[in-house]
């Protein structure tokens, strides 16, 4: 049976200090994901390891963080916020130390999984406590702070990397982020409250079980990308994907399913889960794209590769504020329709002038492609969970973060797939990279139709008019 606490609302005062503390936190753990591919040849030379096995202290970051997400919504109804944000950064503060004083690449790898489990949980649950406290017609300006924020993490985070790899060990990266994480542990002794109204219930644990599917199928597809498709991953991936079924008919059936994965029966949004998920395959692509082009067409290095895509993330940074405040006053429609007109439009003119791109206009290109990223991204998280009742936000969330990371590497597994293919059979990279930016072309006109649908009106009173 259930069990409610009711939690008084925090007050206006502060609220300031609560989101900086929140979105604090938030972004030192994200700076740690974005930030450790610039030190992969440090680790390689230190630990005397290949590129392969380094590579999973991202890939193994990656499945573990993505376990999590599905039990965020059971965490946030369970356990008092101030204690769970609380313990999610000793969690990562103590994975940090470790990755400190790591003397092996094993050490290493545990205390990176660690981290990983706090940013798992922390990642939909931020979203879920700013949707919570902010009134509705305010959501839209504090979502896109909240994507200033997690933008500039993408900004800043190989500079900080490249700056401290610089001139000191690598283990100063990870001492960074431990002061951080230390910092944010005392202050919000002062600023988190208990904003979240407790349901208690049993944890379900084969449906935590069932939800490894998801981290496995991204597995799979991060596999496929780097190599052919072996025996045991298509085994892997029949067995994940029957797990995921299970999983899906688990939770629709259950009284108290781990993740109510009812929330898709409301059309608006289902609608805002795919357009999350295209503008993130549109940012990611792009992101992973680009330095390839940098690099093989234009032949720059791949420190310039790297900074060439600084523009476009601190662009993304800055415009996520604005569509926030548009969203608020002009309703979803109009504002997604404009990034996805961005993101279509910057993949087409890198498609129709590939090969004539040099770096200035190849920058543009992408700052292009993000600008709209900026448009869709937050503004669609927020008008799907507009959509919801308060009580299925955090599995709102949930859902939105696990579809987002599924088809962001679903995008990068077709990227890679078209990319190589075409260009073993045409026998040019410049027609592999034009047949790229083709392809999510369309994917960007599926989502500029699914944004045509969305409600004209800004939201009222939790709800659209």
């Amino acid at each position: 049976m259930a069990i409610n606490n009711n939690t008084a609302p925090i007050p206006v005062r502060h609220r300031t200090a609560f989101i900086a503390t929140l979105l604090t936190g938030t972004f030192s753990m994200s700076i740690s994901q974005s930030s450790l591919s610039t030190a992969y040849p440090t680790f390689m030379r230190s630990f005397h390891l290949g590129a392969s096995t380094v590579a999973w202290l991202t890939t193994g970051f990656m499945l573990v963080m993505s376990l999590m997400i599905p039990v965020s919504p059971w965490l946030l109804s369970n356990v008092k916020f101030k204690a769970l944000f609380q313990g999610v950064v000793s969690l990562f503060a103590v994975g940090t130390a470790l990755c400190i004083w790591a003397p092996t690449f094993t050490i290493l790898m545990v205390g990176r999984l660690l981290e990983a489990l706090a940013v798992g949980i922390i990642f939909p649950s931020y979203q879920t406590v700013l949707l919570t406290i902010t009134p509705t017609n305010q959501r839209g300006r504090v979502m896109g702070t909240a994507g200033l924020v997690m933008g500039s993490a993408l900004a800043v985070g190989p500079i900080i990397s490249g700056v401290l790899l610089t001139w000191f060990p690598w283990q100063a990266l990870f001492a960074l982020f431990l002061v951080v994480a230390l910092v944010v542990l005392a202050t919000s002794t002062a600023t988190i409250s208990d904003v979240m109204t407790l349901h208690l219930t049993r944890l379900d644990w084969l449906s935590v079980v069932l939800a490894a599917s998801f981290p496995v199928l991204l597995y799979v597809l991060s596999a496929a990308t780097n190599g052919h498709m072996t025996i045991s991953l298509l085994l892997l991936l029949v067995l994940a994907l029957l797990a995921a079924v299970w999983f899906v008919h688990r939770q629709l059936h259950r009284d108290q399913p781990l993740l109510q994965l009812h929330v898709l029966a409301t059309p608006l949004f289902t609608q805002s889960v795919l357009l999350t998920g295209i503008s993130y395959i549109g940012l990611i692509v792009t992101t992973i794209v680009m330095p390839l082009y940098f690099q093989t067409v234009l032949h720059v290095s791949p420190l310039v590769s790297g900074l060439a895509l600084v523009p476009a993330a601190v662009g993304l940074s800055l415009l996520n504020p604005r569509t926030g405040q548009m969203l608020d006053r002009m309703g979803p429609r109009k504002v997604v329709v404009i990034g996805m007109t961005l993101i279509v439009g910057g993949f087409a003119a890198m498609a129709l002038l590939v090969g004539h791109l040099p770096l200035w206009l190849a920058i543009i290109g992408a700052m292009v492609t993000e600008a709209g990223n900026a448009f869709v991204m937050m503004p669609s998280v927020t008008a799907g969970a507009n959509a919801l009742p308060p009580a299925l936000i955090p599995d709102g969330t949930a859902v939105t973060t696990t579809v987002r990371q599924l088809l962001g590497s679903l995008g990068v597994a077709i990227a890679t797939i078209v990319l190589q293919t075409v260009e073993q059979v045409s026998g040019s990279a410049i027609t592999g990279f034009r047949a790229t930016f083709a392809c999510f072309a369309v994917v960007g006109v599926i989502g500029w139709l699914l944004g045509l649908r969305l409600p004209s009106k800004a939201a009222r009173a939790g709800r659209y008019d």
